[in-house]
């Protein structure tokens, strides 16, 4: 009854450092799907092999770089320069500029699997570039891209762990600070894992019926 009762006194804590790490992965999931996909769309339509270039050694740079070096250069380099960011936001600037890279490829990959055909239909049609794009093209791509954006938006929740290296008050942030307090290792750490799965199991299960809802087929 006393581990249970102090383990029911951990959570309160534990929940806020659970409410800043939704936070910090909702804010960075909406940055990074936005830049994902204009990265996308101009790496599959853009005729400026400049563009091209860029567009490859950013995401190749991003993807193979430990997305921690990122969140130590923006939160403790650009302190050098005078630019003092708070920790949530070097966290979600850092987490978004890695999503951006990892989302562009997902989005790329969807984009490339459709039918030009569709395209040219398009046109004969009437329609715009613009309007080919956003009415036929994307919704096809992120039907195509849902289970690969679902695994990313379920990683990127446990990867907002990272913030804690630069003090934001995350759930591994606040947990180490009780294990220093408390010296209740074990069961602070079964709350964190109890929190974590009550957080990644429901957008796991939302994302596999929107799935299933859309026919997607992993």
């Amino acid at each position: 009854m006393g581990n249970l009762q102090i383990f029911l006194g951990l959570l309160p804590l534990l929940v806020k450092g659970a409410i800043a790490a939704l936070e910090i992965a909702a804010c960075t999931l909406l940055l990074a799907s936005v830049g994902g996909l204009v990265l996308a769309v101009l790496a599959s339509f853009s005729r400026s092999w400049f563009v091209q270039v860029l567009i490859k050694c950013y995401i190749e740079w991003m993807r193979n770089v430990p997305a921690l070096a990122h969140l130590f250069l923006i939160y403790f380099g650009l302190s050098y320069v005078g630019i003092n960011l708070p920790g949530w936001l070097a966290a979600i600037i850092g987490l978004s500029l890695v999503g951006t890279a990892v989302l562009a490829d997902v989005f790329r990959v969807g984009l490339q699997s459709l039918n030009l055909g569709q395209q040219e239909a398009g046109l004969a049609a009437g329609l715009t570039q613009w309007q080919i794009l956003r009415y036929i093209l994307l919704p096809q791509t992120f039907r195509v891209s849902l289970p690969a954006f679902a695994n990313y938006a379920t990683q990127l929740l446990k990867d907002t762990s990272i913030a804690s290296a630069i003090a934001v008050p995350e759930i591994m942030f606040l947990a180490r600070n009780l294990v220093t307090s408390t010296f209740q290792t074990s069961l602070i750490y079964l709350a964190v894992i109890c929190l974590y799965a009550a957080l990644i199991l429901p957008i796991g299960l939302g994302f596999s019926r929107l799935e299933h809802r859309l026919g997607v087929s992993r």
